[in-house]
C-alpha cells in the first residue's frame, strides 16, 4: 500500500490493518501513551475544498504523531493559478514525506500520486471519501465488535460517500443495501464492482433498503459544489429522510451514522440525529484515529 486514493485500491487485509492500528492509536491516546511515530516527518495538506473535520483532524493527528503539517490552500499554491499538477507533485515530493489533498477531481489525486514520489492521501474528492469511510467502519466495529455479516444501509445521494461505503462495506464482508433515486445512482465504476457481489442490493425504495439493517447511514443531499442544484435535489430526495418510520424498518437498536455536516429536517430529522448523537460524534472523532493510522501506515515506511 503506497497511497490511499480510493478504497477500490485496497485489499480487505489492508483495510482491516488500518482499522486495527486506528484502534490501537485511539487506546493509546485515551490513556495518554505517547506515540510520536512520525517524528521528523512533514506532510502537506492541500485544500481545494474547505473543511472543518478534515483539516482539524489531520493537523491534530500529525502533531500527536510528532510530525509537522503544512496547510496549503488553493489560494496559496501555484496550482491555483494553473501550474500543472505533475509539476506541483514533483516539487512537493522534494520537500515533504506525504501529501493529503481535499479536492474535486479524482484524477487530480491520481495524478498527484502518479507524478510525485511520496505517499498521497485522498482527503475527499467528488468520487471518493476513503478517510471518512475508514472512520465509519471503525465506529461500526466498536459497537458490534465485527463487520462481517452486518447489514449496512445507505439512504440518499449516490455520491462520494455512497461510493466509498459500498466498496468498504463489501470488502469487509458486510451486506450493503442502498436506496437512491434512479437519477442519483452511485458511480458506474463502483456499481460494476458492487454488482458482482451477492451482498449488494440497490433500490429506489428507502423502506425496502432499511429492512432489518444494523446500521443506517445518510449524507447531505447537496454536497459542496452542488449549491445551484439544491432546490432540485430537495425535491428529488423527498422521501429519502432518515426518520422514525425508516428506523422502525431497521433492526431494534440500529445505529445511525452521518459524516457531517447534517441538515436536520432534510436528510435526517432532529429527533433521530439527537437520539444517535453519541454515535455520530464518535464517528467524527474517529476521523482523527483512522487518519493517524493511514499516515503511519504510509509515511512510517517512507524515507
Amino acid at each position: 500500500m503506497k497511497h490511499l486514493l480510493k478504497l477500490l485500491d485496497l485489499s480487505t487485509e489492508e483495510i482491516i490493518g488500518i482499522l486495527d492500528m486506528a484502534d490501537q492509536l485511539k487506546y493509546e491516546k485515551k490513556n495518554n501513551i505517547s506515540h510520536r511515530l512520525l517524528e521528523g516527518k512533514s506532510i502537506g495538506l492541500i485544500f481545494q475544498k474547505s473543511s472543518t473535520r478534515t483539516r482539524v483532524s489531520f493537523e491534530t493527528g500529525t502533531f500527536q504523531l510528532g510530525a509537522q503539517s503544512l496547510f496549503l490552500s488553493a489560494r496559496d499554491l501555484q496550482i491555483g493559478r494553473g501550474e500543472p499538477i505533475q509539476d506541483t507533485a514533483r516539487v512537493l515530493s522534494r520537500y515533504l514525506d506525504g501529501i493529503m489533498i481535499r479536492t474535486f477531481s479524482q484524477k487530480e489525486v491520481e495524478d498527484l500520486a502518479k507524478f510525485g514520489s511520496v505517499p498521497v492521501i485522498n482527503g475527499l474528492t467528488d468520487f471518493a471519501h476513503p478517510c471518512q469511510v475508514l472512520a465509519d467502519l471503525m465506529t461500526i466495529r466498536e459497537k458490534y465488535a465485527l463487520l462481517e455479516g452486518l447489514k449496512m444501509c445507505y439512504i440518499g445521494d449516490g455520491n462520494n460517500m455512497a461510493n466509498s461505503l459500498i466498496v468498504g462495506g463489501l470488502k469487509t464482508g458486510m451486506k450493503v443495501s442502498v436506496a437512491t433515486p434512479v437519477d442519483y445512482r452511485p458511480d458506474p465504476q463502483v456499481m460494476a464492482f458492487a454488482e458482482k457481489s451477492p451482498n449488494f442490493f440497490i433500490t429506489d425504495d428507502p423502506m425496502t433498503a432499511a429492512a432489518n439493517a444494523d446500521i443506517i447511514i445518510t449524507d447531505t443531499w447537496a454536497s459542496m459544489g452542488m449549491e445551484e442544484d439544491k432546490e432540485a435535489r430537495i425535491k428529488a430526495f423527498a422521501g429519502y429522510q432518515v426518520n422514525d418510520a425508516l428506523m422502525a424498518a431497521a433492526k431494534p437498536g440500529a445505529m445511525v451514522q452521518h459524516c457531517l455536516p447534517a441538515y436536520r429536517g432534510q436528510e435526517i430529522t432532529e429527533e433521530i440525529f439527537e437520539a444517535h448523537a453519541d454515535e455520530i460524534f464518535e464517528e467524527a472523532e474517529n476521523r482523527l484515529h483512522a487518519q493517524k493510522a493511514v499516515m503511519v501506515t504510509l509515511m512510517k515506511a517512507y524515507s
